[in-house]
């Protein structure tokens, strides 16, 4: 069985976007924070490749699901305490 571990910036670089740390901190410093009522999948700033790549890797639940989990509270910001 081979069983591959991506990374973060692996993800970054599958959906064609510049991957090392500081263009990644970059990316989500200017897409944070997400709203809420936006699946990330629907976000403005993907192109329709992209967009299809993680609806896709949720939904087959795909070795990138994980990534693209962390994507998606990345993009969501710090949690706020009331």
């Amino acid at each position: 069985m081979n069983k591959s571990i991506n990374h973060f910036s692996d993800l970054f670089a599958q959906l064609g976007l510049p991957c090392d740390d500081a263009d990644i901190r970059e990316f989500l410093a200017a897409h944070t924070p997400l709203a809420t009522s936006v699946k990330l999948s629907d976000a403005p700033f993907w192109t329709p490749a992209q967009r299809t790549f993680l609806s896709e890797a949720v939904a087959q639940d795909a070795d990138w699901a994980l990534l693209v989990d962390q994507l998606n509270a990345a993009l969501r910001g710090p949690e706020k305490s009331q």
